[in-house]
């Protein structure tokens, strides 16, 4: 179970330790096996590269302790080695070369996967020092995960009492909090949704959030203060004294126009600008602006005259007097100004937030590289050695092998080929959630995919299979990737089932006559309710410490058939009961283009 932890000696272990040790153990054993195999009848293809599966699995979780594993196999590979080709000394020679390889390889692993980590502690740098407020938040019951010291100082609160906390219930009313929870569960993105917040002591707090979703049930928020940008507008038309010491004062900001003219600049804007007041004064904005956006600020004067008003924030880039380039959102409201019709604008700078952004997705793309180049290069030699295992194991008298060592080869088979489905599904993951795939639409009928599914796999000869699907449905999907989520809907059903196994496959409208929905239902283990959300991450189990070793399974599929639905413009939900069985639902709309466009 996810966060078990053991007692061994002295020692608290994790569970999924002792399960990535199990799996690192058996690699290692089934490498050297195999190894000595290919020693003992000089089959060539089978060689050093095979032990690079444990030790690019090891680093890649537990980095310079993977330099222990590479070692153990050079020492094992050198052993096996050294036994088959003594005493020539070529032989010799090149097998020390080879283990020392080992050791080479996992040292460069570990140097870039320590790098991209590094990468990840300077995200975290910026997330604790960031001028804005940031907030992650849980969904569906909204409950704050994590907050910088900067929100937590916003409302004059500790970041272990916001963590006990749901977000909506900051709101300074029961009406707002209603607003912020129901904004929130059916908006994944949101953009300067302004809302009084409730101070630590009582007070309120006007502030600006946007936010988007990070996965289906997490949201990054964003929140500015805005609350000296609204006292400012409650006091437009009062005296310019009282205006001046509030915009002075006021760490937002703020530029008053005439004419498309600066006619005042405060201390805040000065700042960012890196200009003095005076300098600023009489000047087009656009002299202050990037040239890239000189044309659309022209269409945000036009909306001034017409709106007035301009609350939905428009971005804009400013270069700075030392030439940087900074992003801001400018917001607009009509004021009087020495007695003059005037605009204010106020300027919330969102460089910081922009920056975070783009480290978060290059840490990604880079991340979903090496998973892809690695996938690549761990794929390759894998072949001739399923190749070589099937030959022999399908003639083992023309190979002079005994009973004993058959079997020895058949569980080596067994291993390698679960690590190329692994491969498999985690090249397949990685290109999904690259966004650079398309789908193939195409009208089929429904029940002959099924039964096709059913025959191929064999899943009707290992449980009691029954089926409501009419003969006459027909609908429009991708039809190689449905056999694919249908057929590790099906696996999962059959894997986690209980003997006498039932599996009962129905459809039916829904959705108000607008969804195609597809259910599998088991008679297995269950599901707790607490992780119906996690079983869709990739490498999540319902119980990984157990599950993956009991029932042989990684964790990849349900992600992988997740994200060919949400492709489809549908999803999969779950229900289940724990010791009775579980029920996956896939929802397709009916409605589908007739062409799809890369999905990104």
């Amino acid at each position: 179970m996810e966060g078990k932890v053991y007692r061994v000696l002295r020692y608290d272990i994790p569970a999924t330790d002792i399960a990535r040790l199990v799996v690192i153990t058996s690699l290692v054993v089934s490498c050297t096996l195999i190894t000595a195999l290919s020693f003992s009848r000089s089959i060539t293809l089978i060689n050093y590269q095979l032990f690079f599966i444990p030790i690019l699995y090891a680093v890649y979780f537990y980095a310079k302790r993977g330099l222990i594993v590479a070692g153990i196999c050079g020492i094992l590979y050198q052993a096996v080695g050294y036994y088959y080709r003594y005493p020539d000394p070529a032989a010799l020679m090149g097998v020390t070369s080879e283990a020392f390889l080992f050791v080479i390889i996992a040292s460069l692993m570990t140097y870039f996967i320590e790098r991209i980590r590094a990468g990840e502690a300077r995200y975290r740098s910026v997330f604790t020092h960031s001028q804005l407020g940031i907030v992650i938040i849980s969904l569906p019951d909204c409950r704050i995960k994590q907050t910088n010291d900067k929100f937590a100082e916003m409302l004059q609160h500790s970041t272990g009492d916001l963590l006990s906390m749901t977000f909506p219930s900051l709101a300074f009313s029961s009406e707002e909090n209603d607003l912020l929870s129901e904004r929130i569960r059916n908006h994944d993105v949101c953009e300067n949704f302004e809302i009084r917040f409730r101070t630590k002591d009582g007070t309120s707090c006007w502030v600006n959030l946007s936010w988007s979703a990070i996965d289906e049930n997490t949201v990054s928020v964003t929140v500015v203060n805005i609350n000296a940008r609204k006292l400012i507008e409650a006091i437009n038309n009062d005296t310019m004294m009282k205006y001046r010491q509030l915009t002075e004062n006021s760490p937002t900001s703020i530029l008053v126009l005439q004419d498309g003219r600066i006619r005042f600049a405060n201390p805040a804007f000065c700042q960012y600008s890196e200009y003095p007041a005076q300098e600023l004064e009489g000047k087009d904005l656009v002299f202050l602006l990037d040239s890239r956006d000189r044309d659309r600020f022209g269409e945000f004067r036009q909306r001034l005259v017409s709106e007035s008003q301009i609350s939905d924030g428009t971005e804009f880039r400013f270069v700075t007097r030392s030439g940087g380039v900074k992003a801001a959102l400018l917001f607009a409201n009509p004021i009087t100004h020495d007695n003059q019709q005037a605009t204010m604008l106020n300027i919330v700078d969102i460089s910081v937030q922009q920056r975070l952004e783009e480290r978060i997705q290059q840490d990604n793309e880079r991340r979903r590289g090496i998973i892809i180049t690695v996938a690549h290069e761990l794929r390759t030699p894998l072949q001739p050695i399923l190749g070589y295992l099937n030959l022999l194991i399908q003639d083992p008298e023309g190979f002079g092998i005994l009973d004993n060592t058959k079997k020895m080869l058949e569980r080596c088979l067994v291993s390698v080929d679960r690590e190329r489905q692994i491969i498999n599904q985690m090249l397949e993951l990685s290109v999904l959630e690259s966004g650079k795939i398309q789908l193939t639409f195409s009208e089929f009928p429904l029940s002959p995919l099924v039964h096709s599914v059913l025959d191929t796999s064999g899943y009707s000869t290992k449980a009691d299979v029954t089926m409501d699907i009419p003969s006459n449905l027909v609908i429009r999907a991708d039809r190689d990737r449905l056999y694919s989520v249908l057929d590790s809907l099906l696996s999962n059903a059959i894997n986690y089932s209980k003997p006498p196994r039932k599996i009962h496959i129905a459809y039916r409208s829904g959705g108000g006559g607008v969804m195609h929905t597809i259910s599998v239902e088991d008679n297995g283990i269950g599901i707790p309710r607490t992780m119906f959300a996690s079983i869709f991450e990739p490498f999540q189990l319902a119980d990984a410490a157990k599950l993956s070793r009991k029932y042989d399974r990684l964790g990849l599929s349900l992600s992988i058939a997740k994200q060919i639905i949400q492709m489809h413009g549908g999803d999969i939900t779950v229900e289940s009961t724990v010791n009775v069985g579980s029920t996956f639902t896939i929802h397709i709309p009916k409605d589908l283009p007739r062409e799809a466009p890369h999905v990104r």
